[in-house]
């Protein structure tokens, strides 16, 4: 399937799943993750909870996934992922592009055939927007999945139109 470029709010988007862009703690934050468990409601931040009481006692680690309820959103799901710190002195676009896949794979396993995702560590973990939007296209362009990425921003929407069309 193709990629669909929607500009947007993520907790407002009608699909399965949304793609939180979580911390590995998974308690909430900033960004995208603070939307989505403010608009979510305290039905995600339990469901979390859970998951640090069980097999996540460390976090989630980069690069993997899992999901829970959406609470109070209109997705049946939230996909947690959490993705590397950018640092300029270490290629981790393998952990960025894991981001996706994993997600991808978590939301074929639940069932959902529809998904959303925010442009992952583009924004407090530093990565650079450009590259951050040619490693999810790269990801999405081969999903089964009705797979659409949401960005808030609208320079950052027009860049990754003008992206996704020279690849």
């Amino acid at each position: 399937m193709s990629v669909q470029l929607v500009h947007g709010d993520i907790t407002e988007q009608r699909v399965d799943a949304i793609v939180n862009a979580a911390n590995s703690g998974l308690l909430g934050g900033g960004g995208v993750d603070g939307a989505i468990h403010r608009r979510g409601g305290p039905a995600i931040l339990a469901a979390c909870r859970e998951l640090r009481d069980g097999l996540y006692r460390q976090g989630l680690p980069a690069g993997q996934a899992v999901a829970t309820t959406a609470g109070d959103l209109s997705a049946r799901w939230v996909i947690h992922t959490v993705g590397p710190v950018y640092r300029r002195s270490a290629d981790q676009g393998d952990i960025l592009r894991s981001c996706y896949r994993s997600s991808l794979a978590v939301a074929e396993e639940i069932g959902a055939t529809s998904i959303a995702f925010p442009l992952i560590s583009s924004g407090a973990f530093g990565w650079p927007t450009d590259d951050a939007i040619q490693q999810a296209i790269k990801v999405l362009r081969g999903s089964a999945l009705d797979a659409r990425l949401v960005l808030w921003d609208m320079s950052t929407f027009r860049l990754a139109e003008r992206l996704l069309q020279e690849t």
